[in-house]
């Protein structure tokens, strides 16, 4: 039995990257292996300060001549701008797209219901636009790429439900995957603290790209200290920007939560002692998700 829901994403808009130098422009930005997007494949990666902290992360679809870049709407402004930062003689052309929408099917039966497979980032065009299993992990469920107007009477053909954003919201905290900007620092945060090598989000194999002398280094080095967790909050849910404390100790910061769930940013020796982590009035239980791997470790929190 179904039961998959879908939800408009008004908080995600698209930037479009065409012309015929697009995939060499890109390739030489982020993170991830440009080459391997295509009509059947979406890829997650990050754009990156020169010092490899983070500013952007998106989902990059092809269509037709283009590619989409499912971004943050309320920083599309500046994507494009960093961006035409590096165009100089390069022929592309970067425009926003406000005619195209995002929505995300999740759920149980989600990726059935639409035909597609348990693989990340398997894509299909579909109704003038793009359908996606999310690149990060299948369980977050597809998202699709259409016309706006096209969009809803698309979904309403579909055996789904309509779900509100926290709906979705508790369904990616519970599986640990942060949020963009509501749980990476922009110029600060740095990709292997936030889960982004697990995720898909990092080719190891690509030519150089912005930042990648820092990713590369933390990796090969070992240099990782703190991660993104997803923690259970007994309590009220402390604000973004919370300091978590251990024994009286700093042991990280609070990001994004909802009802009983959040993403924190905790030192790994914090966690690995399995001792009370508290913010506010708020106690915080670290959980290990199935898709996390941490190197060299003592004893694991609990796990999701």
């Amino acid at each position: 039995m179904l039961n998959a829901s879908f939800v408009l994403f008004e908080q995600r808009g698209i930037v479009a990257v065409s012309g015929p130098d697009r995939r060499g422009f890109l390739q030489g930005l982020v993170s991830n292996d440009v080459e391997k997007v295509g009509p059947n494949r979406a890829v997650y990666a990050a754009l990156l300060t020169a010092q490899g902290k983070y500013l952007h992360d998106f989902i990059m679809v092809e269509e037709g001549d283009a590619i989409w870049l499912d971004a943050e709407a309320a920083r599309l402004a500046d994507l494009k701008r960093r961006l035409s930062l590096y165009r100089l003689r390069a022929k592309v052309e970067l425009a926003e797209r406000p005619d195209l929408a995002v929505a995300a099917v999740f759920g149980d039966g989600a990726l059935s219901a639409l035909g597609l497979p348990e693989e990340p980032g398997a894509a299909l065009g579909w109704n003038g636009g793009v359908m996606l299993v999310d690149p990060r992990l299948a369980a977050l469920g597809a998202r699709m790429i259409l016309p706006r107007e096209a969009l809803l009477p698309a979904l309403a053909r579909l055996p789904l439900a309509e779900a509100d954003f926290a709906d979705y919201d508790r369904h990616r905290l519970a599986l640990g995957i942060p949020d963009g900007s509501r749980d990476l620092v922009i110029d600060k945060s740095i990709l292997l603290e936030s889960g982004f090598d697990e995720l898909n989000g990092v080719d190891w194999q690509k030519g150089c790209y912005i930042g990648q002398e820092l990713t590369a280094r933390t990796k090969y080095r070992g240099l990782i200290k703190k991660r993104l967790f997803p923690v259970r909050i007994d309590g009220p849910a402390p604000p973004p920007g919370t300091i978590v404390m251990m024994e009286g100790r700093d042991a990280g910061e609070i990001r994004s939560s909802h009802e009983g769930f959040g993403i924190a940013l905790l030192r790994l020796d914090a966690v690995s002692e399995s001792r009370t982590l508290s913010a506010d009035a708020a106690t915080l239980v670290p959980l290990r998700p199935d898709w996390m791997r941490i190197e060299a470790e003592s004893p694991s929190p609990s796990r999701a």
